[in-house]
């Protein structure tokens, strides 16, 4: 089959309705405990709230998912972020916006997520420089939070919620 076939012509609206019909937590109720899990372990407090946003964020834009890019741009938004730090996520390594501790938490989820074409994804190198900003269980949490996203984007890339509709009822 040819590619062209295969995929939506790029100049072709996208429907705002979700591509599953139903909700997935309420095909799976288990899904709310483990993200209520993940929520309160990403909230521990050990690492600053906006960190563990905009390393969420940078997931989301990595995998590539509308859905997860707007609801972690409106939290960040809702959390008092700046508008330059939330739109420099994408381009964290060139921009003056964020400290040593959230480059280092940009640095190791870019890591995580993105194949190495030259061995090992998280380097001894740059693991010290994280951990020379987090004590354990920050690196820990901060783990946890690139995982936290993991977690959900499947559901985003699969089932297609509608991005911009309520985090709790985005199926409404």
């Amino acid at each position: 089959m040819n590619a062209s076939t295969n995929t939506r012509p790029i100049t072709a609206e996208v429907p705002l309705r979700p591509r599953m019909a139903q909700d997935p937590v309420e095909l799976v109720p288990e899904i709310t405990e483990v993200s209520a899990a993940l929520f309160r372990a990403t909230g521990n407090g050990s690492v600053p709230r906006s960190t563990i946003g905009l390393v969420q964020l940078r997931a989301g834009q990595i995998a590539g998912s509308t859905y997860l890019t707007v609801l972690h741009t409106g939290f960040l938004r809702a959390a008092g972020e700046s508008e330059e730090r939330i739109a420099s996520v994408a381009g964290w390594p060139d921009s003056p916006w964020f400290t040593a501790p959230e480059r280092a938490a940009l640095a190791l989820v870019e890591a995580v997520l993105r194949p190495s074409p030259h061995g090992e994804r998280v380097s001894d190198a740059l693991y010290a420089e994280v951990a020379g900003h987090y004590d354990d269980k920050a690196l820990t949490t901060l783990m946890l939070a690139i995982g936290q996203v993991n977690f959900f984007t499947a559901i985003a890339l699969v089932a297609k919620p509608v991005p911009g509709r309520s985090f709790t009822d985005p199926w409404a």
